[in-house]
């Protein structure tokens, strides 16, 4: 086993100075893991004490108006400050560059900006919920948040504008390191595929991320100048809020799941032993779920107004989006039949994605029909759908590849079977948690509610109990993996035994990444299969 090396990027330099002035996207990628992970707790504070009142019937924990912030900042953080930004900005900060062979990103300083714009952003959010908070919901629904709510409506918007030009600024990064600095011989039919998810995921931060950003500023204008672009009482027209709303919060779904989707991608054929089944046809569903999810945002507007002849346009085009989903789904599991399978501990979160992704698309297609999304609109069937996508999904993915790439990332392992352990409590404590909802949502029982009909309590205190066991689970990698940094034995340079140029460097890797450019000869996911063997 490889010793670890004795200058990596962790310690060419122990001053602050040298962490908070550093251009180097690895150091900059453990930047914005120890942001983001402040945000998740911060987030998942906020749910707990969700999770607390709808134990009982009665709403007897917090008044309504308290309830209404606790699930809008709940969302708020969560959506803009951990889910969006998790892992493009930790492990594809951290990755991509040594993914591609290059010593760093194609602009190293507008990096490190992005990560001050992040946290600027998320400070002005922290510093409006510490001033009573926000009770919009994290979509800022119009004419409420522009004219009637009295909290914090500017404070947050102006929080989530300004971390909104990180996510722009990142993905311009990205797309100019992947087309400018990709090694000797990496051309794009030989790109990993984590690479492919960020670059589709990038055009989406590029293109759609502007949108919100104007609708946001167009609401504090509407708040501070009540210039009547969203108030009917002044010719202004609510349901545009949605229009633009969605047009860049439903893209925003697959800027969280598309680099999960990335993730798994690389763990899969890794823990199969198997070269990957249908590299292309998966390369280019990437891009083909950016281009069509820019298409659907209507179907979220279906009982807002909109033509009887709109809603069945987005219906089709809903029902579009999930045949490029079907396919990388098809494909993982057509590489993992008759692989030699072992289920180390991100194996079993990219196993986890899989299902719980599968259900959550699934259930996409049931609020894609005109007639059910009727039923179930506003209900905790939506609530139980989103969860299983970014929750069940995202953050598998995004725990799978942490496991994934930590040796690299750190020169460390973990304990094994305390990662195996964890993984399966989240799976058990996650559908604990969110499966009730779906039965929840189709019996009748609306979101946004602090209080509830007796008949929905057993429902209700399964999915509190759940949660839980997931609070407990997600704690668990926490403190292993910092246990590990000290006391876990030495990686060394391929403890996977993967392809791939971010396995050819030193573990943890020196600050310019590679000592020579690699070259690179062969095609990706380079397994051979038992016959040739």
């Amino acid at each position: 086993m490889d010793a670890r090396p004795a200058e990596n990027y962790l310690n060419a330099d122990y001053s602050v100075r040298s962490w908070l002035l550093t251009t180097d996207h690895k150091r900059i990628g453990i930047l914005y893991l120890l942001s983001i992970t402040f945000f998740f707790f911060v987030g998942g504070a906020f749910a707990t004490l969700v999770r607390l009142e709808l134990m009982t019937p009665a709403g007897d924990l917090v008044q309504p108006e308290t309830y209404n912030k606790l699930f809008s900042m709940h969302g708020i953080v969560m959506v803009f400050f951990f889910l969006i930004p998790s892992i493009p900005a930790v492990l594809g900060n951290f990755m991509l560059p040594l993914m591609l062979g290059a010593r760093d990103l194609a602009f190293p300083r507008v990096n490190l900006a992005s990560w001050y714009l992040f946290n600027a952003g998320g400070l002005l959010a922290l510093g409006a919920i510490l001033s009573g908070g926000v009770d919009t919901g994290w979509t800022f629904y119009t004419p409420y948040s522009s004219v009637f709510s009295n909290t914090h409506v500017v404070l947050t918007v102006l929080g989530i504008f300004v971390a909104g030009f990180s996510s722009i600024l990142t993905g311009l990064n990205f797309i100019v390191t992947t087309h400018r600095l990709r090694a000797p011989g990496l051309t794009w039919m030989r790109l990993p595929l984590f690479v492919w998810s960020l670059y589709a995921t990038s055009l989406i931060q590029v293109l759609a991320t502007p949108v919100l950003a104007v609708t946001l500023a167009l609401v504090g204008i509407e708040r501070l100048a009540g210039v009547g672009i969203f108030d009917p009482a002044l010719g202004g027209d609510p349901v545009l809020f949605q229009h633009l709303f969605w047009f860049y919060s439903h893209p925003a779904v697959y800027i969280m799941i598309l680099p999960g989707m990335g993730v798994v991608s690389e763990i899969v054929p890794v823990f199969s032993r198997k070269r990957f089944f249908g590299y292309a046809f998966v390369a280019f569903a990437s891009l083909a779920i950016a281009v069509l999810g820019f298409l659907v945002w209507g179907h979220h507007m279906f009982v807002a107004g909109q033509s009887l002849y709109g809603g069945m346009v987005f219906s089709l085009l809903s029902f579009l989006v999930a045949l490029p989903s079907a396919v990388k789904v098809f494909n993982w599991t057509a590489t993992l039949y008759k692989g030699s399978i072992s289920f180390e501990t991100p194996m079993l979160y990219a196993l986890g994605f899989i299902g719980l992704f599968t259900i959550g698309g699934l259930t996409g297609l049931f609020l894609a029909t005109l007639a059910v999304d009727v039923h179930v609109h506003d209900t905790y069937f939506v609530i139980a759908h989103f969860h299983y996508i970014m929750v069940g999904g995202m953050v598998m993915a995004y725990l799978g590849g942490m496991h994934y790439w930590w040796p690299k990332m750190t020169g460390r392992r973990y304990p094994e079977g305390w990662g195996r352990f964890a993984a399966i409590v989240i799976f058990i404590g996650f559908n604990l948690t969110f499966f009730p909802q779906f039965i929840l949502g189709y019996a009748g029982m609306p979101r946004r509610y602090h209080a509830y009909p007796e008949e929905y309590q057993v429902l209700n205190v399964m999915s509190s109990a759940g949660a839980s066991i997931l609070a407990a689970g997600y704690g668990l990698p926490m403190l292993y993996l910092l246990w590990s940094l000290r006391y876990g034995p030495a990686a060394g340079r391929n403890p996977w035994n993967a392809t791939g140029l971010e396995w050819r460097t030193a573990s943890p890797p020196p600050a310019h990444n590679f000592a020579e450019t690699p070259v690179v000869t062969e095609p990706p996911y380079f397994y051979p299969s038992r016959e040739e063997t």
